[in-house]
């Protein structure tokens, strides 16, 4: 079967400057119009992103964390609405378009992931200490916590937000009814622990990627999984499909970020970089690639389309 590829060879990047520290996550807007950074400097930062330019971009600082922004997510019903959350144990708000923090609310621990819910209602947050808690977004109020005894790593809703994932230290996947949270499913997903989650934009699939150096893809619908990614040598830190849900992006340690096709499991190309990355993202409407790592700096590469 001929796969329909991105032109890789009209590839082209712009890296934008402005952490002073190194980048752990970057996010896309449910528009696609708006790229947030986060960094162990204690800020965020919104690039407004033209998919098609390439001229000089604005971006706005957000201000007011007192340790490292891990991750941030945007939410999926309002292109200018942006949590983060960070070690100083609070998530917060933002206003993307006046950079100002909306709402402030404070946790029991050191914060290193979030997401929303697809419909915008919830918030997951987990911290160092493997708790995870739901904020209802509408009172900003915790509506449950849990602490684990394990290890627990990147956190998801599946698209329809009736399932909910946890990817853990012992190579395990918990997959857990939602809102009951009731565990559904313990995957032996991989030999080593897994560390990050990424889930197809159609519903399909869900993949996830592991310090045992591979990608696994998993089916939604009888919780199966169905083939594996090779291509990287590292421990896999961050995973994003693109979407269409034809291509999986994937990084490490490993000097490049892997695209490969998800259907064949082929890998057909590799983005060169010059440290370790720690998050990748695929523009929810281009084919358009964020990714973020160690040395400072931001990067894109697009299919120049």
């Amino acid at each position: 079967m001929e796969e329909r590829a991105i032109n890789f060879k009209n590839l082209c990047s712009r890296e934008y400057q402005g952490h002073k520290k190194k980048v752990h996550s970057v996010a896309w807007n449910c528009v696609g119009t708006k790229l947030a950074s986060g960094s162990v400097d204690h800020t965020a930062r919104i690039w407004n992103i033209d998919p098609h330019g390439h001229g000089k971009v604005k971006d706005i600082e957000l201000k007011g964390h007192t340790d490292s922004v891990d991750q941030l997510c945007w939410d999926p019903k309002h292109p200018d609405v942006v949590a983060t959350a960070a070690g100083d144990k609070t998530v917060r708000f933002w206003d993307a378009r006046s950079g100002k923090c909306t709402q402030n609310v404070e946790l029991s621990g050191e914060n290193i992931n979030i997401t929303y819910k697809p419909d915008g209602t919830h918030i997951a947050v987990g911290n160092k200490e493997d708790e995870l808690t739901i904020l209802d977004v509408r009172k900003y109020k915790p509506i449950h916590r849990r602490k684990f005894n394990y290890e627990v790593n990147e956190i998801a809703w599946n698209t329809t937000g009736e399932l909910f994932f946890l990817t853990t230290g012992n190579g395990t996947v918990e997959v857990l009814a939602y809102p009951s949270l009731k565990v559904l499913h313990t995957l032996m997903a991989h030999t080593a622990g897994c560390y990050c989650i990424g889930i197809d934009p159609l519903g399909r699939y869900f993949a996830v990627g592991s310090a045992d150096s591979l990608v696994s893809l998993w089916n939604v619908s009888d919780i199966l999984c169905i083939r594996t990614f090779t291509k990287l040598e590292w421990p896999v830190r961050t995973i994003s499909f693109n979407y269409t849900g034809e291509y999986i992006a994937s990084a490490s340690e490993d000097l490049f970020v892997d695209i490969s096709n998800v259907q064949s499991g082929r890998s057909i190309h590799q983005i060169p970089c010059k440290a370790p990355m720690n998050s990748v993202e695929w523009n929810p409407k281009y084919n358009l690639l964020a990714y973020a790592g160690d040395d400072k700096n931001k990067y894109q590469a697009d299919d120049g389309h």
